[in-house]
């Protein structure tokens, strides 16, 4: 087991990490409770302090909107191509679904789009803009009851379930039609340029946080989980590896200005190349990275079989 010494954010005890018996991801032990994490999630995650410390809240995620886009697109080019069915046929379930951009986005395409999210004020926005979802944990996949979906969208949520190979298994079996695409997007946690700068800077591994991250991937250990559940998962894109620039000095962990201007030239970096037409360098610039299981997150692609 990893010990995490002090890293405890709540206050709730000493945590550790253990690989999973079967896939190889790294869990947090003890887990805590269902309700425990219902509560952080449904009161502190999208709003006060916590919102400020990851892209949850709404302003950030409409500052950034063109960047997200350009996310969007790559990630419907993919479906068209894995699925073959123009999006008007498409239905898609987002698992929370958060302030609903991405389905707001997938909707102007033409799909019929569902989600839920344990975040009232997130759903409560997104009815308001006239999207289908529901207000509820994302633990147990029977929110909409009896339908099945085309697509369904896991973006950076596996890491927070206390039991992510229970919820793969039910979307497999009870959400996603057969031939079905599930779309996992999960940090890449523990990485080799990632684990480099935490010794470079002598820092402590910041991107262990329970109660708000329960579970710690890698592009190998997340493609090996969706296979043994029924999914033929080939295709791995990662993002901007983010490290590069503490490797480079900047040291964006104890200053959060600095984050700020690091995530500004990360936007501007795939931007510029969107707007010379570069859609598919930034694409093959991912999927090698994901290959090399580098990056700061790790998107697969995995269909129903």
């Amino acid at each position: 087991m990893i010990p995490l010494g002090g890293i405890n954010m709540n206050d709730k005890g000493n945590y550790s990490l253990k690989p999973h018996e079967k896939y190889g991801f790294l869990q947090v032990k003890p887990t805590p409770t269902a309700e425990e994490i219902n509560h952080f999630y449904a009161n502190e995650f999208y709003s006060g302090d916590y919102k400020n410390f990851n892209n949850s809240s709404l302003q950030v995620q409409l500052a950034d909107q063109q960047f997200w886009e350009g996310t969007w697109n790559d990630q419907a080019k993919v479906i068209q191509s894995q699925l073959a069915k123009p999006f008007c046929e498409l239905e898609i379930l987002d698992v929370g679904c958060g302030w609903g951009q991405a389905l707001l986005h997938f909707k102007g395409l033409g799909a019929s789009c569902y989600g839920f999210d344990p975040a009232a004020e997130a759903v409560e926005y997104g009815v308001s803009q006239g999207l289908n979802i529901k207000h509820c944990g994302v633990e147990s996949m029977d929110v909409f009851a009896g339908k099945k979906f085309d697509v369904v969208m896991l973006n950076n949520v596996l890491e927070h379930l206390a039991e992510p190979v229970r919820v793969i298994q039910q979307i497999r079996q009870h959400v996603l039609k057969d031939g079905g695409l599930l779309i996992v997007t999960v940090p890449n946690e523990f990485n080799k340029f990632q684990v480099a700068a935490q010794r470079l800077h002598n820092l402590e591994p910041w991107w262990v946080t329970p109660p708000a991250h329960l579970n710690y991937f890698s592009r190998t250990s997340l493609q090996a989980l969706l296979s043994g559940c029924g999914f033929h998962s080939e295709l791995a894109v990662a993002s901007f590896p983010l490290e590069l620039f503490l490797l480079m000095g900047e040291n964006y962990v104890n200053d959060r200005d600095i984050g700020k201007i690091c995530h500004a030239k990360r936007v501007q970096f795939e931007l510029n190349l969107r707007q010379l037409g570069e859609d598919d360098t930034i694409q093959q610039f991912y999927k090698a990275l994901a290959d090399a299981n580098l990056g700061r997150q790790i998107t697969c692609y995995a269909k129903a079989i």
